[in-house]
């Protein structure tokens, strides 16, 4: 009897750590409208043990790394509307209202190649993202229901590019870029997702794999292949996949 109840109470514990990490209960559906929607596309997002409120963005490109359109942005980044104001340069107040901080997801502002007034290419509310692309920053898993305009035969890509504020670690410390205020607010940098989708063979379920982080003070859009660097970044998501319909 004491094997057995041994064993039950493994199981219980193991069961317990595996809702905690992928079976959320407080998944959402987010559901966005692209325009000259062809094929639809389902992508599950299930968080990590360091998710914390991150912003992100996804989107396709073609193989040749060409922009084809933005599927979702988080609201704060998509309007200039942040949860924290910037009242002048490296000083914010408690208060949400407009910053600008192009060390979010730079990579995916710079593919975008919308230029705001400033000269960043970070939205802004004269450059912001419809309404038709965003809503209010996930606080959980979520399963993201969209569709693109890509109908041609050949394969294309997603992107994910996924940041948290303030996040840093023994080597994206607060003083690694003395005086860059735009570095100081995202510490380590976005980091970048990618899988290629064929769409002649269609697998069931398509899993999307760090590729490389964004310039750290979003200064260019270039990626920078080197993870080595990265720790709680790298584990800000735990699974994202896209389905194919």
């Amino acid at each position: 009897m004491k094997k057995k109840s041994l064993f039950g109470l493994l199981v219980f514990i193991v069961m317990g750590c595996a809702s905690q990490r992928g079976l959320d209960t407080d998944s959402i559906t987010i559901q966005t409208s692209p325009e000259n929607p062809y094929s639809s596309l389902e992508i599950e997002f299930i968080k990590g043990e360091a998710f914390n409120h991150p912003s992100f963005a996804i989107w396709t490109e073609d193989l040749e790394g060409n922009y084809i359109e933005t599927l979702y942005v988080t609201q704060y980044v998509a309007k200039g509307q942040y949860g924290h104001s910037e009242i002048e340069p490296g000083r914010w107040t408690n208060e949400p209202g407009e910053a600008r901080r192009p060390a979010t997801l730079p990579y995916w502002a710079h593919k975008r190649g919308i230029k705001a007034p400033d000269g960043l290419y970070i939205p802004s509310s004269e450059t912001e993202v419809p309404d038709a692309l965003t809503s209010a920053t996930p606080k959980s898993n979520f399963m993201l229901e969209t569709a693109t305009s890509y109908s041609g035969n050949k394969k294309f890509r997603v992107l994910m590019e996924i940041n948290q504020a303030w996040d840093s670690n023994r080597f994206w410390t607060n003083n690694k870029f003395p005086g860059n205020n735009d570095y100081f607010g995202s510490l380590q940098p976005a980091l970048v997702y990618a899988v290629t989708i064929d769409t002649q063979n269609p697998e069931t379920e398509y899993h999307l794999n760090p590729i490389g982080h964004s310039h750290p003070t979003g200064e260019n859009g270039k990626l920078f292949t080197d993870l080595t660097t990265l720790t709680t970044a790298r584990e800000i998501a735990h699974k994202i996949v896209v389905r194919f319909k």
